[in-house]
């Protein structure tokens, strides 16, 4: 018997054994499903993450008070890591020397409620006051209207630039948003721009509001306020270097001894990146790691359907073995049916768990995607799984005596 005999053979018996057949299929389907779902979601992910990253740039680093990044240990006192002050921000921008782009900003408030007419926000609005090189440092841009005038940031007009979430809660699809007004919290703010979406991410501008710095200092007083620096420089390549510059200017400006630690972090935008995806590493690995044992309960399963239908057919290996059937050629048939098993649950697992995996990717507007690495890696896992469930149930059956076969009821 030639290899297409052989498929069609199987196709026979499996269509012959559905619910056993179903089951089986049913289960490596699942396990593939998984496998090639989440691993197409989470290659979104990083192509969404790398993008937006990309956007702010690998040549950039923020300046934070410590604990704006991370957390304080146990038992650190407030004053241990004072605030970014507004006097410490303009006495770095004067004495930073490294040829470079800073800005400064600070969160004026992250509980922020934005009205107009009869239409609000949730509270949860970030309003954050920037000035006027931000847009060009974070990577942040204006999808309609315009940014802030030089004069609008040096007066600290009543003028904001609104994220896509802001928009949709407070206008209509029909109005006309730039030169509207809107009041945050109860004040009354110049609608000039609509800022570009960057997707669902940590760093998304949709659900903020950006206003300019002086105002956000009396619209939003705040005794302990921290500000941050960012600071663009040419090439990801002198970024070690400026960082290093930036360490000293600081630990002169806020007083540190010698011997003592920084009070401040420093977040490079490529460690971010680079953590990120650390963390899509392990997801990865776990979901490999789930889908071969789900596959490997798969093949204990299509194991024990095969001896099954050893039993089963008992009569039938005798008849073929009287009409000249070799051993090799039982071993080969039920090999592969085992096989076709196997790949048939195995490409309708790849194929939903693609469509899965988009379907995430349509929330994340990456595109399509296709795994095409773990899409090979599943048909051959799953011949691998369909070989080994196979080989014992085939060796068992090419073994018959025909004799004893023939007489089987």
């Amino acid at each position: 018997m030639n290899l297409t005999e052989n498929i069609r053979l199987a196709l026979r018996v499996i269509v012959g054994n559905k619910l056993r057949s179903a089951l089986t299929i049913t289960i490596i389907m699942l396990g593939i499903m998984a496998l090639i779902g989440i691993l197409t979601a989470s290659e979104g992910m990083r192509i969404n993450i790398e993008g937006n990253f990309s956007e702010m740039g690998s040549n950039t680093f923020t300046v934070r008070a410590e604990g704006a990044i991370r957390s304080r240990g146990p038992g650190k006192r407030k004053t241990d890591h004072p605030p970014i002050t507004l006097q410490q921000v303009n006495s770095f921008k004067q004495n930073y020397k490294y040829p470079s782009v800073i800005s400064a900003s600070c969160n004026a408030n992250t509980n922020a409620i934005i009205t107009r007419e009869s239409k609000k926000t949730n509270p949860n609005v970030v309003v954050v006051g920037v000035d006027e090189n931000y847009l060009k440092v974070t990577g942040t841009n204006i999808d309609q209207g315009r940014n802030f005038s030089k004069t609008e940031i040096d007066n600290g007009s009543n003028v904001v630039l609104l994220g896509k979430d802001v928009i949709s809660k407070v206008f209509e699809e029909r109005d006309s948003v730039i030169g509207n007004t809107v009041s945050i919290q109860s004040k009354k703010y110049k609608v000039i721009g609509i800022l570009a979406s960057k997707g669902a991410n940590q760093s998304s501008s949709d659900n903020q509001a950006i206003i300019p710095l002086q105002n956000a200092r009396y619209s939003f007083p705040a005794d302990d306020r921290s500000y941050a620096l960012s600071v663009m420089v040419n090439s990801a390549e002198e970024v070690d270097r400026a960082v290093d510059e930036a360490i000293g200017i600081l630990r002169g400006i806020r007083k540190l001894r010698l011997n003592f630690e920084n009070n401040f972090d420093i977040m490079k935008s490529q460690r971010l990146v680079e953590q990120a995806l650390e963390i899509f590493g392990y997801i990865k690995l776990v979901t490999v790691a789930i889908g071969i044992l789900t596959l490997i309960g798969a093949g204990i399963g299509l194991m024990n359907i095969m001896l099954v239908n050893v039993n089963e057919r008992t009569r039938e290996i005798g008849i073929s073995k009287a009409l000249g059937a070799t051993k090799r050629v039982i071993r080969i048939q039920f090999l592969t049916e085992a096989i076709v098993i196997c790949q048939i649950g195995g490409i309708l697992g790849i194929i939903l768990g693609i469509l899965i995996g988009n379907f995430i990717g349509i929330f994340l507007k990456t595109g399509f995607i296709f795994p095409v690495f773990w899409v090979i890696g599943g048909v051959i896992f799953t011949f691998i799984v369909g070989l080994s469930a196979g080989l014992y149930p085939a060796y068992k059956a090419a073994d018959l005596d025909p004799v004893e076969a023939l007489r089987y009821e």
